[in-house]
């Protein structure tokens, strides 16, 4: 093993006492197993397709993101909240460690009770906050639905959900081109993260990662867990949902709702481009990303 020459040393025992310690316990993160095939595809999006409302799939983007900028790769980390926040989300992440929890549910967070505004969302940016703060180079954006009406009446023209999947992509973008990254993450729910049209009715729309990017830019991740719960609004038991007509909020339970195991696999969070054992294919999506057994996240702020 070869010594570090001390004043070299010394000096980087003087950078790491300097690491507040709350950024040194954000840095204990490592790159998940099948992580290098797909920095072999070279993707210029990894797009990773959730179920909203769990512990750990907020957790599993921050230690790949911490993990990344640990190496001295340049990442953005973009997360579904609304895009018109974004700025605000900006100005607090410019913040000092001690004041950007408060900031950071300023904006963009009451009100959402659907898991996206969720405890481990909270966290998740927190630590990768921590880690900023310490010199990583992580950024940030907010990036979901049209920023103003400009953007919004920009993509009317699509069908369906269309214009809403259209600025998504179109935020992602603009942030990206923006800065100087390695690498974009996009933790997104998996009806977005699909690179395949979705018909709903007589309507065909494209979803955000069709809209991104070439395909080839793009690799697309669904999410795979060994079940447990997520925290989701769905119908009431026994309520029916008839088309065409509006649904009443007393008929809608926001909670932690049990979700199916996909496989039958015991390992630690990884991701795979290949099938997943006993399951099959969708053309929607390159791969997935396995996190084990899941648990609910409420809402960081909930409903009074």
């Amino acid at each position: 093993m070869r010594m570090l020459p001390f004043a070299v040393a010394a000096t980087l025992a003087g950078l790491l006492a300097a690491v507040p310690p709350a950024a040194r316990a954000a840095e204990r993160c490592s790159l998940p197993d099948g992580w290098t095939d797909v920095v072999r595809r070279d993707p210029r999006y990894v797009v990773f397709g959730e179920i909203h409302g769990t512990r750990q799939s907020p957790a599993f983007i921050g230690n790949l993101a911490c993990a990344l900028a640990a190496r001295g790769e340049r990442v953005l980390v973009a997360v579904e909240l609304g895009s018109p926040y974004d700025a605000a989300f900006q100005a607090a992440w410019r913040l000092p460690p001690t004041r950007f929890p408060a900031a950071l549910l300023k904006e963009g967070w009451a009100g959402r009770n659907d898991g996206v505004g969720s405890v481990a969302m909270r966290d998740m940016l927190v630590r990768l906050h921590a880690l900023k703060s310490a010199g990583r180079p992580i950024a940030l954006v907010a990036f979901n639905g049209a920023r103003d009406a400009a953007q919004q009446a920009k993509f009317a023209d699509q069908p369906g959900q269309g214009p809403h999947e259209a600025a998504q992509a179109e935020n992602i973008r603009n942030a990206a081109v923006a800065g100087r990254y390695d690498r974009v993450l996009v933790l997104v729910g998996n009806l977005h993260a699909r690179k395949q049209p979705i018909e709903r009715g007589a309507v065909i729309f494209r979803p955000m990662a069709m809209q991104l990017a070439p395909a080839s830019e793009v690799v697309s991740l669904n999410m795979a867990s060994a079940g447990g719960s997520t925290w989701t609004c769905e119908l009431r038991a026994g309520v029916k949902f008839e088309p065409g007509k509006p649904i009443a909020k007393d008929a809608i339970e926001c909670a932690g709702h049990p979700v199916r195991s996909d496989a039958a696999i015991e390992r630690t969070p990884f991701v795979t481009l290949q099938l997943l054992p006993g399951t099959q294919r969708d053309p929607a999506y390159d791969g997935s990303f396995w996190l084990g057994a899941v648990s609910a996240s409420s809402p960081a702020l909930p409903e009074r």
